[in-house]
């Protein structure tokens, strides 16, 4: 039987207790926790669906904001065609509809300009060809009027307009376009010509265009939103560019510089 060694009871006992301490197993230290494979999906779907709501929401509100603006768009657009409150130095009339040369030329013949510029006028229309179209103003025409070829869209239409008015002089020009198309001129123009020069807006009613009823005529619906969007790009770009003639942007829009070099005279003073 093996000797254990004399000691004291207190001595006795620490010794069992580092024996027992020493024989007994110690539990394994505890691993973290790992969230299992579901626990991890769910915490993602659950972001996921945040942000997905979120998302909507700001698109929701985006598609109120372009809702309301259309609708305040067309709410601006004049109804009926109203006579200059005043005399302007010139009249320049905007391309693209049949009614608008009549109207500037009848604007000429009354005296609320000195001179009348048409711009964005095709290559192939003559001075002739507008005189026939309008033969009870032939002289006004022939005098009066100065053609533009070069302008190739809205923003063309405003560099040739400014051009003209700096080299006639002109600090008032009374503007003639569709009621549908001013808003998005006098953006255009405003954006090009200086802080001096003063702009009338002479709208012209299409016959058979309403746009007070334009939920009832898809085509009016139509034309009125992509003018909407044209007019909201027009607006966007004028923000952040010093100058039309030097934008790359209104290159891009316009699929090409925004004025073009043609063989044709500018105006009738370099005829």
């Amino acid at each position: 039987m093996p000797r254990v060694p004399d000691m004291r009871p207190a001595d006795a006992f620490g010794w069992a207790w580092q024996e027992a301490g020493r024989a007994a197993p110690r539990p394994p230290a505890r691993a973290a926790r790992m969230p299992s494979a579901p626990e991890a999906g769910e915490g993602a779907a659950a972001r996921l669906g945040v942000l997905g709501t979120l998302t909507l929401g700001f698109g929701g509100l985006g598609c109120v904001a372009l809702v309301a603006g259309f609708l305040a768009f067309v709410a601006c657009l004049e109804r009926t065609e109203r006579v200059p409150p005043g005399r302007a130095d010139g009249i320049v009339a905007l391309t693209g509809g049949a009614e608008r040369i009549g109207e500037a030329i009848d604007l000429l013949a009354a005296g609320y300009g000195r001179r009348l510029l048409i711009t964005g006028v095709n290559e192939r229309t003559s001075r002739d060809q507008i005189a026939r179209l309008n033969p009870t103003q032939r002289g006004w025409i022939e005098c009066c009027v100065d053609l533009d070829y070069r302008a190739r869209n809205t923003i063309g239409n405003a560099i040739e307009t400014r051009r003209w008015m700096q080299r006639n002089r002109f600090s008032t020009v009374a503007v003639v376009t569709s009621n549908y198309h001013m808003p998005r001129t006098l953006i255009e123009l405003d954006h090009a010509l200086t802080g001096d020069d003063r702009v009338v807006p002479y709208p012209v009613v299409a016959e058979g265009f309403d746009a007070g009823r334009w939920w009832q005529h898809p085509p009016a619906a139509r034309l009125l939103a992509a003018e909407y969007v044209k007019f909201l790009v027009a607006w966007l770009r004028t923000r952040f560019e010093s100058d039309p003639e030097t934008s790359h942007a209104a290159v891009i829009i316009g699929r090409g510089k925004p004025v073009k070099m043609v063989a044709e005279p500018v105006v009738r003073g370099l005829e």
